[in-house]
């Protein structure tokens, strides 16, 4: 269920939109809730005149959109041609292992971390690497990866 505060600045954010403003709505709604909540694309759906089918179709197409909320901490985790080669797919499976994520799941049970695996960061001479938030961290190994989280859930008091 939607707080009613944040029901009315969806609703406000709606005002005298159009089907084609569908986007920059979920964008916007997606920035109030941290993701795109099932009621809001309910609401969304009445008041554009979208189908919900036709909404999740665009929310699912758009990696950008998320239909569950994220952690606190973003990982991720650059899978790109250079990082693969120099052994990304060790890094992502140690972390998955480390926050005790099953297949298909992306957030820690506390919220604390989502990872993700990316195509690219742009950091090619640091293969491999990763983001969290928005702290670069480069030339990793599973163990380095797995390092720097534990720090972060020490400064959590986890």
């Amino acid at each position: 269920m939607l707080d009613l505060d944040k029901k009315s600045k969806l609703l406000e954010i709606l005002k005298d939109r159009q089907k084609r403003e569908l986007i920059p709505v979920l964008q916007r709604t997606q920035e109030l809730f941290g993701y795109i909540p099932k009621e809001a694309a309910e609401i969304i759906s009445e008041e554009l005149t979208i189908s919900l089918p036709q909404i999740y179709g665009v929310i699912t197409f758009y990696a950008q959109f998320k239909l569950e909320p994220s952690g606190k901490y973003i990982i991720k985790i650059c899978d790109g041609t250079a990082c693969h080669v120099k052994g990304s797919t060790k890094i992502i499976n140690a972390l998955k292992e480390h926050l005790k994520l099953d297949e298909g799941e992306e957030t820690t049970k506390d919220r604390l971390f989502s990872l993700e695996a990316v195509s690219c960061l742009g950091t090619c001479g640091l293969a491999p690497a990763m983001v969290v938030d928005e702290d670069v961290h480069g030339l990793l190994t599973p163990k380095k990866a797995v390092d720097i989280i534990t720090e972060i859930q020490k400064s959590e008091g986890k």
